[in-house]
């Protein structure tokens, strides 16, 4: 990685209303070097010349012929709502900063997801402002311009053009995002001046929130993030075909994890991992949350992504991943698979119990269930096996009643699924947990089993076993579709499929 020319923290500020540097001209009037240079840095400093040279000699690189994104139709339709929600009231949604992760590098950006759903731009520092004008609002996106040429930002900023890539320009914004555009730099002291009622989406933009410090309540705010929320929890169809390539994608992750099983065995967990993710970064933005490739007993820690553990042949293989779309929609896959391709007896029979819990917990998803109804089916298959087996006192009805298999069973058996992959986290319990289905929502199905290695109340040989499969599930006006159905789930249709991946 190369070396930025110029301060020792060159990240935009939180604030976005004053350049990150001192970035005037090469020379100020007294003749200092305005540009503060890295403690360590090669270069002592910029020559008026240099300055001057960099200024000029660049072609015109507007681009003109742009057209809307895919999704313009829709987040215009979704701000619309928003604004219907709140008249009269100024609301505020940032994209978020930059964080960074160690001395002068960051994390990659992902911009918040409401920031992104009402948008679909994704860059840091952007805001999103709904003016209220008549019985609407006006949306202005406010975004970092293209980096200034005459103060030398674009090539002495560590956030400059040369140094991390060519912005959209703010008439190529408006353009792409149909939203007129405006310099964020500008939007912290505009908001300071506003007066009327303001919402803002906290969490993402100190700088903002800062500004709006003395406008907002707690209150008000939680309830536009809820209301954003819950508008979530069905997808339009620009969401619903992102969500199956999403899917897609992950199947093909899956299959290549099948294919170099060998590798990982020689290896360990870390080379699935890095096997899916090349998928994830190739077919998407990336994965939708770490990986979980969890290898024997680790497949009874129910978030194992720490994937340094051995992968051994007569163990299971407990993948847990989703890939990414450039969208932001995330799949959530999990299949439990055999290292050497086949179950052994007492592996087949916890899966197949995970298996026929997960087939009732599906058929359970129908437009006007409740919610809660696949969770309670898919227990219910689990209960009744762990009674079966000995291993819990019955009669079902009982250890439902007292939740006495959760000590096997341990999470709910899905949730909503979307741009994040617990999506609609704030919405309100009576329209989620406590709420009705309805077609165009997704969640997840993924009911599982496990024996934890130090477990004395079950036999030794399930000790170190866990299982979980899990499926994306749509609603559909009739029913339900497996957007991940490409993925065997039976048991032995999981072993033919491996096999036939391995020659």
């Amino acid at each position: 990685m190369a070396e930025e020319l110029t301060q020792e923290n060159p990240e935009i500020p939180e604030t976005p209303e004053t350049p990150e540097a001192v970035l005037e001209d090469a020379a100020d009037a007294d003749g200092d070097e305005p540009v503060k240079q890295r403690k360590n840095g090669l270069y002592p400093g910029v020559s008026d010349e240099l300055a001057e040279n960099m200024k000029s000699g660049w072609a015109d690189t507007e681009l003109h012929d742009l057209e809307p994104i895919a999704q313009a139709a829709e987040t215009a339709a979704r701000r619309a709502a928003l604004s219907a929600r709140f008249p009269g009231e100024r609301l505020v949604i940032p994209a978020g900063n930059l964080k960074t992760r160690s001395n002068d590098t960051e994390y990659s950006f992902r911009a918040s997801v409401e920031y992104a759903y009402l948008t679909g731009n994704q860059t840091e520092d952007g805001v999103l402002v709904l003016e209220p004008k008549g019985d609407g609002h006006t949306a202005t996106i406010y975004l970092l311009p293209r980096s200034d040429r005459e103060n030398g930002e674009f090539w002495l900023s560590g956030q400059g053009e040369l140094w991390v890539g060519r912005r959209h320009s703010l008439t190529e914004a408006g353009k792409l995002y149909g939203i007129p555009a405006s310099d964020v730099r500008e939007l912290a002291a505009n908001l300071r001046e506003a007066t009327g009622p303001v919402r803002v989406v906290r969490g993402h933009d100190a700088g903002i929130e800062a500004a709006l410090t003395d406008k907002v309540t707690a209150e008000r705010d939680e309830e536009l993030r809820v209301f954003l929320s819950e508008a979530r929890l069905v997808k339009d169809e620009f969401e619903i075909g992102e969500l199956q390539k999403a899917v897609d994608s992950t199947v093909r992750g899956f299959e290549d994890v099948v294919k170099v099983l060998d590798r990982a065995e020689a290896t360990s967990e870390r080379y699935i991992e890095g096997t899916f993710l090349l998928r994830a970064r190739v077919e998407g933005n990336d994965v939708g949350y770490g990986s979980i490739c969890a290898a024997g007993p680790h497949a009874c820690t129910l978030h194992w992504v720490r994937n340094d553990g051995p992968v051994r042949s007569g163990d299971l293989l407990l993948l847990d991943a989703g890939v990414e779309t450039h969208t932001y929609y995330t799949a959530d896959v999990t299949r439990t698979l055999p290292v050497n391709g086949r179950y052994s007896e007492l592996q087949k029979k916890i899966y197949d119990a995970v298996y026929d819990a997960q087939e009732a917990g599906i058929a359970a998803v129908q437009p006007g269930a409740k919610y809660r109804d696949f969770h309670d089916a898919s227990q219910r298959v689990l209960a009744a096996r762990l009674v079966e087996w000995g291993l819990v006192e019955g009669p079902v009805e009982r250890v439902l009643e007292l939740g006495l298999q959760r000590r096997w069973t341990l999470h709910g058996t899905g949730h909503m699924l979307g741009m994040d992959v617990h999506d609609c986290a704030a919405a309100r319990v009576e329209t989620y947990v406590d709420g009705t289905l309805e077609p165009g929502m997704v969640l997840t199905v993924e009911p599982g089993l496990y024996f934890q290695a130090d477990d004395l109340t079950v036999p030794e040989e399930y000790r170190g076993i866990g299982v979980r499969i899990e499926d994306d599930i749509l609603v559909t006006a009739d029913g339900n579709r497996n957007l991940s159905a490409g993925l065997p789930r039976r048991s032995d249709e999981v072993e033919e499929w491996m096999a036939a991946l391995k020659g």
